[in-house]
């Protein structure tokens, strides 16, 4: 049989004629794993049929056609839509027909059909640079010859859909589309599910991620639910963290043969798999990373007597070069490396690994006693400490949660960070040589044994432009100028946060701007500011950037200098003279950043205007009477947002409609905190810090559901939509309007929110039709 070859004939020889995934089907037998049996029918016997068919020269200069297309959607949709008509039409060679369905009985030992998977399995597909995960077709619990040959001719259809075209053009494959289809056992799965052997948004490598549904795994992959989730240790494969998913209905083998969805009951308490058989797929998937050399993207299934089937497996696309290449120290014979002393742990603030030396500093005025690339260590940091903090290739201080202002910085500028870790500062040694596990919490001695994780920052850190579209919009949220150029340059909707607070110490010189106004050097600091505001608008065009005025404690302004002048000591600042009330009683600050704003947007009109910590009306009347005063005044177009952050705001939104808002964009750290009674830079209660507490949730459902009503737009500043899928669901059934992340989580949170909006739309036509019924 020259057109069909069975798993155990495949391997990455093959590649060029049976595709990534029938190569790695192959690969994955050798490597000793437990496959599904099957066979592949090669791309040759799709051009076979296409040039049987008569059609095989026309679909090839339609092809080249549909790529100069992309971007007209009506034009692509035409000639896609005619290509697959024609692949249709042709259908199948009677030589390929007779060896796929002799293939087919093989499978079935002779017996009655068989149930199989039909997938494809592109030429190019499933490989390191291009996945093309889940953009072609494919089919579960086929079973039938004639339904089995109908599936191939609509695997092959499906390599000229819109998507796969637009994917192709982004990445330059623009040679003749060839299909190769993978004919597979089905096992009827009482859960499934994919374990990725790095963490595919943080790439981190210490963890293996394992997403667990009822019935298919369809489900999952399709991100039709919210699957259990795992997070679990390279080191010894025991479960670090489990997250419970959202599975409404399992997918299921109906009686007629084909897949049918089954609700799942509410209120389950536990996992849909035990922990054994967690750490039994992380095994597994080790063994097929040291296989392939590289972290996977794995299928498995497990079938109702207990069987666990690996049915896929490709490279994770997402991780740069260096995380994927280095990947194998971790992995060679699944023992871990020795493990370095522990010098002092505290709370894992911003991901990465980075070696140097000690630097301990205690005030920002010291920042350059730090060489580039030593390890910042420090009591505390707040804004002024940003100079250095990007110098450094990691940070831990003693003091802080997870929301903290060292915290925020590192993660802004990508590097790893440690907070309240308590003794940091008396613990380690000057000039010694440490490893700070940002993902970990851990400072060890000496240089890592693991691989060091390339630091991301601003400026690697954007994803490229993606054909992932969602109707909530995806905003950035940044600190300075840096990167605002390679930021501005992606997909991105906007900025749903500038922080003032770094740009604005920096306009300052690390000088109190009293004090600074004292000196008469106040127009100095207004064209400063002006400038930076500028550098940052310009790359976004048109796209909304939404300045949110400073925010400084008085703690954090009299670490300034001459700050001790002018502010006072409170007891408790996070809750003391802050936000909009300061600007009430301290006008000639506010007007000074009103007037840098004015400046830059006579040249950028998509800058906006947020104001934060708004406890009551008469204060937000009178900021926005000092907003009218002042030369924003006179904009047109200029939009008046609130963070929502003081639970008072659950009251009073409708009133700050009436008094000239425009947009709310809620401050999920701040409003936490308040919500639960948690500083959130509590080290000690860190664990009391809890943003999907029910109470929170309920706030933030008001908070979105008034704005609805007030016909404003509404949004959340915070990690969360990218990091947890349930929660992007969430706020999109919420109805939300946009959602603002770091910028090296724009894409995973556009994927998140993306799969949340296609599953509201599914569930409305199921009612829909449910309904008519």
């Amino acid at each position: 049989m020259t057109h069909v070859l069975t798993f155990s004939e495949l391997g990455f020889d093959q590649l060029s004629l049976v595709g990534g995934k029938g190569a790695n089907l192959g690969e994955l037998v050798t490597a000793g794993l437990p496959v599904p049996d099957g066979f592949a029918l090669t791309a040759e016997s799709f051009a076979v049929s296409m040039e049987h068919g008569g059609v095989r020269a026309e679909l090839l200069a339609t092809h080249r056609e549909a790529l100069s297309a992309v971007g007209d959607d009506a034009r692509m949709d035409d000639l896609s839509n005619r290509m697959a008509e024609m692949v249709t039409k042709a259908g199948i060679a009677p030589q390929i027909s007779a060896e796929a369905l002799a293939a087919y009985r093989r499978l079935a030992d002779g017996g009655s059909d068989v149930n199989v998977a039909v997938r494809s399995s592109a030429i190019g597909e499933d490989g390191k640079d291009a996945s093309f995960a889940g953009m072609n077709a494919t089919f579960t619990n086929i079973g039938g010859p004639d339904d089995l040959l109908v599936a191939i001719v609509r695997c092959w259809a499906s390599l000229f859909s819109p998507r796969v075209i637009t994917y192709r053009a982004e990445k330059g494959l623009t040679s003749e589309p060839l299909m190769a289809v993978v004919v597979q056992k089905m096992v009827a799965s009482a859960t499934a599910g994919i374990v990725f052997t790095a963490d595919p948004v943080t790439g981190n490598l210490d963890h293996l991620v394992v997403e667990a549904v009822e019935g298919l795994g369809e489900a999952v992959v399709s991100g039709a639910v919210t699957p259990d989730t795992f997070l679990v240790s390279r080191t010894d494969c025991s479960i670090l963290q489990t997250s419970l998913g959202n599975q409404e209905f399992r997918i299921v083998r109906g009686d007629d043969g084909h897949d049918r969805r089954e609700p799942v009951p509410a209120g389950r308490s536990e996992p849909v798999i035990e922990p054994a058989t967690v750490q039994a797929i992380a095994r597994m998937a080790l063994q097929a990373e040291q296989h392939y050399g590289r972290p996977q993207d794995m299928e498995w299934a497990v079938d109702p007597e207990g069987h666990i089937w690996i049915v896929q497996s490709r490279p994770i696309t997402t991780l740069s070069d260096e995380q994927t290449t280095t990947g194998r120290a971790d992995t060679q014979g699944s023992v871990a490396p020795p493990r370095a002393k522990v010098l002092v742990h505290g709370l894992a603030a911003a991901p990465g690994i980075a070696t140097g030396q000690v630097r301990i500093l205690h005030s920002p005025r010291d920042g350059h006693q730090l060489v580039d690339g030593e390890v910042l260590v420090a009591p505390m940091t707040d804004p002024d400490w940003l100079p250095t903090i990007r110098r450094a290739s990691a940070v831990v201080t003693d003091r802080g949660g997870i929301t903290c202002h060292a915290a925020i910085v590192a993660r802004e500028v990508g590097v790893p960070c440690i907070v309240g870790t308590r003794t940091g500062t008396t613990d380690l040694q000057q000039g010694a040589t440490v490893t700070v596990d940002g993902g970990s919490g851990e400072v060890t001695a000496g240089r890592t044994a693991r691989p060091t994780v390339a630091r991301t920052t601003e400026a690697s850190a954007p994803q490229p432009r993606s054909d992932v579209i969602t109707a909530t919009k995806i905003y950035v949220n940044l600190a300075s100028a840096t990167h605002a150029a390679e930021v501005g340059a992606t997909d991105v909707d906007g900025v749903g946060l500038l922080r003032a607070e770094f740009m604005l110490t920096e306009a300052l010189s690390g000088r109190h701007p009293r004090a600074v106004i004292a000196a008469g050097e106040s127009d100095a600091f207004v064209s400063a500011m002006a400038d930076t505001l500028s550098s940052i608008a310009g790359p976004f065009g048109s796209r909304p950037v939404v300045y949110r005025t400073t925010d400084l404690r008085s703690n954090e302004f009299r670490g300034l200098d001459g700050g001790a002048e002018f502010e006072p000591e409170e007891r408790n600042p996070m809750i003391g003279f802050r936000g909009c009330y300061r600007y009430v009683r301290e006008p000639e600050v506010f007007r000074l950043e009103l007037e840098a704003l004015a400046r830059a947007r006579e040249s950028h009109p998509n800058l906006h205007l947020m104001l934060p910590f708004v406890r009551t009306r008469w204060e937000l009347e009178r900021c926005l009477e000092l907003i009218d005063e002042s030369p924003l005044g006179d904009h047109r177009g200029l939009h008046r947002w609130v963070m929502a952050e003081v639970p008072s705001v659950i009251y009073w939104l409708p009133e700050y409609v009436d008094a000239g808002i425009d947009g709310v964009s809620i401050g999920s750290n701040d409003l936490t905190q308040l919500m639960l009674g948690v500083d959130r830079d509590s080290e000690s209660c860190a664990e009391l810090f809890d943003g999907s507490d029910p109470a929170v949730l309920d706030a933030i459902a008001q908070i979105i559901s008034t704005a609805r009503r007030c016909g404003i737009t509404s949004s959340l500043c915070g990690q969360a939509p990218s990091t947890n899928p349930a929660f992007a669901e969430l706020l999109v059934k919420m109805g939300i309007t946009s959602v603002s992340v770091n910028p090296d989580a724009v894409a995973a949170t556009r994927l998140h929110v993306a799969r949340a909006e296609r599953r509201l739309l599914v569930d409305a036509v199921i009612h829909e039709r449910l309904g008519d019924s």
